[in-house]
């Protein structure tokens, strides 16, 4: 069997679900990002509105360079906001925020998948460095057992996608039913908010696809180093 031809075929497939799943979710934010709301409110204004109709006035909001560069920050209980979301009163823009409160809520709630990422980050950030260090020297000399420890290391990656999954996934949940009890959309920008949140929710599920294939490959090549 041609391994390294399986395992090219695999790089490509995974780099071509990666940059197809960033086109989607670019393209539906430029599309939702040109209807304005009826009620004209921004980002920002919106974000603020769900997080103190939610009792949470110790969240701040801010915002932050970079283009959907949107997050929560549950260390320093702030919502950061790229400069367009911030300020511009889209469906688009309206959506993004409230996706941000609906991590804030989870926290405050102690949503258990978000306390579960929380904690495996720094498993991440060290798998991350630690084990692209295992593939390429399990490379470079021959060596099998590092590149296991690279799968090893890989499916903690793994593992911290899956639960990355519900938490995005029950953040737009939130932010979809706080848009609509709030009355911040009307019926038809709800359902543009709701496509636009799924977009953004496939570039995790091709993140969860796209390591699966990593690990394939680096199964492939260990075997074929076994078979040599």
């Amino acid at each position: 069997m041609d391994y390294y031809f399986i395992s090219y075929g695999l790089t490509i497939i995974a780099l071509l679900i990666t940059i197809l799943a960033q086109i989607f979710v670019d393209s539906s934010y430029k599309k939702y990002s040109k209807v304005k709301s009826e009620r004209g409110i921004t980002g920002a204004e919106a974000a603020r509105y769900i997080l103190d109709k939610n009792n949470l006035p110790n969240i701040t909001v801010t915002k932050v360079g970079g283009y959907l560069s949107d997050h929560y920050d549950p260390t320093r209980k702030t919502i950061r906001l790229s400069n367009k979301v911030y300020s511009d009163s889209s469906v688009g823009s309206i959506a993004v925020a409230c996706h941000e409160c609906g991590h804030a809520i989870q926290d405050r709630d102690n949503y258990f998948f978000l306390k579960l990422r929380s904690k495996l980050i720094p498993i991440v950030n060290f798998s991350s460095s630690a084990g692209y260090i295992a593939i390429l020297l399990g490379l470079l000399f021959g060596a099998v057992e590092f590149i296991w420890i690279g799968i090893i290391l890989e499916i903690a990656i793994l593992l911290f996608q899956l639960v990355t999954l519900p938490v995005e996934i029950n953040a737009s949940k939130r932010a979809l039913k706080e848009l609509d009890y709030a009355h911040l959309l009307n019926s038809k920008e709800l359902k543009q908010a709701k496509v636009m949140l799924a977009a953004a929710a496939l570039t995790y599920v091709a993140s969860v696809v796209t390591i699966l294939i990593q690990i394939l490959r680096l199964i492939l090549i260990s075997s074929s180093r076994n078979d040599n």
